[in-house]
């Protein structure tokens, strides 16, 4: 399995993933790969959001849907 090294640490952030290890129970490097992994996955998940809302966008502007920017939709009611 592959190894990850991280060099100048600041002692707080040490003892803090210390500290959150202890409280789950857990080696400091268990701890530190739940939290890479849950990191990981995290972005994993908003890209596909992304994508899943790009994808309704195409098919949106394919059937000829037009969308407003609110930016200039709260321009125009303030210039009233």
């Amino acid at each position: 399995m592959p190894s990850l090294l991280v060099r100048d640490l600041p002692e707080e952030t040490l003892a803090a993933l210390k500290a959150r290890a202890a409280q789950h129970n857990r080696s400091l490097q268990k701890e530190v790969q739940s939290i890479l992994a849950d990191a990981a996955s995290g972005a994993a998940r908003r890209l596909a959001a992304l994508e899943y809302a790009d994808q309704i966008r195409s098919e949106l502007a394919a059937k000829g849907v037009r969308f407003t920017d609110s930016v200039d939709l709260i321009r125009e009611d303030r210039e009233r």
